[in-house]
């Protein structure tokens, strides 16, 4: 009979790895997360300080659905939200998204949203699919408020984490409408109190469920996990899925309005 222990140690050591700096991680993990060979292509974008790996769960679900699952670190506290927009992820999808006849859906997390809204302001995806964001700080996050001065938070946040306040970027303080497929997931648990604090309503721990919110979105779905850890719990991955084959998370009573 198998024994789940050595199965959920697995995960566990998983878990932790994530929780290395990410400077420690780039050099070994950008080789390691790469893309599979089938179907759609779906690009992974993970948030601030993060590698490829805190999306393993994701691709691991989305590759055995038959997707194309681009899934790369990117200097995410190294440059600007503008220069990431601008220049690593154009260059980024000419590269790896190269099938002229699929669809490019994106599945992003924290930062990762931003930089791809900052994206779209000016820039158009061929073939454009479905988009669904984690935790995005869309209308910016009380935490980079009340941090940004603070030299650790720079020095490990780099030019991107300054730009996540409430009032610091052209992205979060624009107010017009998604102009794609757009579902949301935010979280309302938090692993840190202090954090917390500093956020009004229920939030994530770095980002409020309110500031996750865009206009335009086609669904939203609030979970009962953490910023950090969402990406890997089975709800959300199954809550992904759905919305990339319909448009529209499951097992939600009436659509989203």
């Amino acid at each position: 009979m198998n024994h789940p222990f050595p199965k959920r140690i697995q995960m566990i050591l998983a878990q932790l790895l994530l929780l290395l700096p990410s400077s420690r991680l780039s050099a070994s993990s950008t080789d390691d997360c790469a893309r599979s060979n089938k179907g759609d292509y779906v690009v992974l974008l993970h948030g601030l300080g993060r590698t490829c790996l805190s999306m393993k769960r994701l691709e691991w679900t989305l590759k055995k659905e038959r997707y194309q699952v681009v899934n790369l670190t990117y200097p995410s506290t190294r440059l600007s939200l503008q220069e990431l927009a601008t220049n690593w992820l154009p260059q980024m999808l000419s590269e790896q998204t190269p099938e002229a006849s699929a669809k490019i859906h994106f599945v992003t997390h924290s930062l990762g949203g931003i930089i791809l809204r900052e994206h779209l302001q000016d820039h158009k995806i061929p073939n454009p699919g479905r988009v669904v964001m984690l935790a995005p700080p869309n209308h910016g996050s009380e935490v980079a408020d009340k941090l940004q001065h603070n030299i650790f938070y720079k020095f490990f946040t780099g030019p991107a984490g300054q730009e996540l306040g409430t009032k610091a970027s052209r992205t979060l303080t624009w107010e017009g409408a998604a102009q794609f497929e757009l579902g949301i997931i935010a979280g309302d648990r938090s692993l840190n109190p202090w954090l917390s604090a500093y956020i009004g309503g229920p939030n994530d721990g770095k980002v409020s469920v309110q500031s996750a919110k865009l206009e335009g979105m086609q669904d939203f779905l609030v979970v009962h996990h953490s910023h950090t850890w969402m990406m890997w719990r089975q709800d959300v991955t199954a809550a992904i899925s759905g919305f990339l084959n319909s448009g529209r998370f499951p097992g939600k009573a009436a659509p989203f309005s």
